[in-house]
């Protein structure tokens, strides 16, 4: 397999580097690579303690993307297991749905502990996600002892038999990557909600008078209820004074119709340009006159000079 695939490559090198830590099973988890294929993965792991998954084992396929461990791998579970869908590609923070929550500095073996910490987590309608009863998972798991995988055999001897003793270094682990991924996701859910629902300085608000919030029920004493019958004093009274004796409307009425508001006069860009258009035309004018005092002036001085030349040649 070394000779199939360029050695310099930096997802070549990782995974080469992640089938040799994983080369000796555990008790919890194995993985290796297929043997044509070093972007494959088959994996298994077996059920969390004191779940509805104990005692199982369940096998699945990881597809490691060409730029990793920039990008996260996809992940399948191959055996029926009652919390992910069997052949599918199952959505967790860890997976090829969430790369926006993936960190290269993660591995297989971090994606073998998260798919362990999530089998007792609720499902909450996630991509590739299942909620079968307790009983139905215990029995799948009963079940899952002789499943066998087409392309790795059997699969309940691929892990190493369970020890007496539990690992609470690497329980410690798996909750630290279950609290990290729920954290993670749950930051990604107060953005979307941030990016989705505008602040109240966003929403103009709307005159009582126009509408209503949905969950408001519409204003009834802004409209006043017409009298059934006319008053007994208004049949003596001509129309005129019928019109002039008619109750006002109340205050309710007035104060829900919308005020319209003054609004301050501002200098408009047309108005600028008209008063700037004056002041230009003004400075002109003066500068004409100008223009006509000096002409005028000019035309003085030399009158005045030709008769004094007139003069002297006249002596």
């Amino acid at each position: 397999m070394e000779g199939k695939y360029n050695p310099r490559s930096p997802a070549v090198k990782r995974l080469m580097k992640e089938a040799a830590e994983l080369s000796t099973p555990t008790s919890d988890y194995q993985a290796a690579p297929l043997e044509e294929n070093l972007f494959e993965w088959h994996f298994t792991v077996r059920g969390p303690g004191d779940t509805d998954f104990q005692g199982g084992v369940y096998h699945g396929r990881i597809l490691v993307p060409a730029d990793y461990p920039m990008k996260p791998p996809d992940i399948i579970v191959l055996t029926p297991n009652g919390r992910f869908e069997v052949g599918k590609k199952i959505c967790l923070s860890i997976s090829g749905h969430h790369p926006e929550t993936w960190q290269p500095s993660w591995s297989i073996r971090t994606a073998l502990l998260a798919i362990i910490g999530f089998m007792p987590s609720p499902a909450q309608g996630t991509i590739g996600s299942l909620d079968y009863t307790p009983e139905e998972r215990r029995t799948l798991a009963r079940r899952s002892q002789s499943w066998s995988c087409p392309t790795c055999g059997p699969t309940g001897g691929l892990l190493a038999p369970p020890g007496e003793e539990q690992n609470p270094e690497q329980d410690k682990e798996v909750k630290d990557i279950v609290e990290g991924l729920q954290m993670k996701g749950d930051e990604k859910e107060a953005k979307l909600a941030a990016a989705t629902n505008p602040t109240d300085e966003e929403i103009p608000s709307a005159p009582a008078a126009v509408s209503n919030p949905p969950d408001c029920p519409a204003p009834t004493a802004s409209v006043p209820a017409a009298p059934t019958e006319a008053p007994p004093a208004a049949a003596s009274l001509p129309d005129n004074a019928a019109a002039v004796a008619a109750p006002a409307p109340p205050a309710a009425a007035l104060s829900a119709a919308p005020v319209p508001r003054p609004r301050r006069g501002r200098a408009t860009p047309a108005r600028r340009n008209q008063e700037s258009v004056g002041v230009q035309v003004y400075d002109f004018c003066i500068m004409l006159v100008v223009a006509a005092i000096a002409a005028l002036l000019y035309r003085r001085f030399n009158i005045m000079q030709t008769g004094d030349n007139d003069a002297g040649l006249g002596d």
